[in-house]
């Protein structure tokens, strides 16, 4: 989660907007999330995003990136 904030804003985006790259980032960051801070909605997040709703997570978590700078649910 701390690598995603770190990059640049152009980054995130490409990121969160190729499908299966998105997949893998939401895997990684919603994992990252819930082992450095451990919580229900991490985990349920961290356990949506397995068997592929995590491009659908991306997608949302792209504009959540756009409005507010962060990843939904993973400040």
């Amino acid at each position: 989660m701390k690598w995603f904030n770190k990059q640049s804003r152009l980054i995130q985006i490409l990121l969160l907007l190729i499908p299966f790259v998105n997949w893998v980032t939401e895997l990684v960051v919603r994992w990252t999330a819930f082992l450095e801070k451990p919580g229900i909605i991490r985990l349920i997040l961290a356990i949506i995003a397995i068997p592929g709703l995590g491009i659908i997570m991306g997608w949302i978590d792209l504009i959540w990136v756009l409005l507010f700078n962060h990843l939904a649910f993973a400040k």
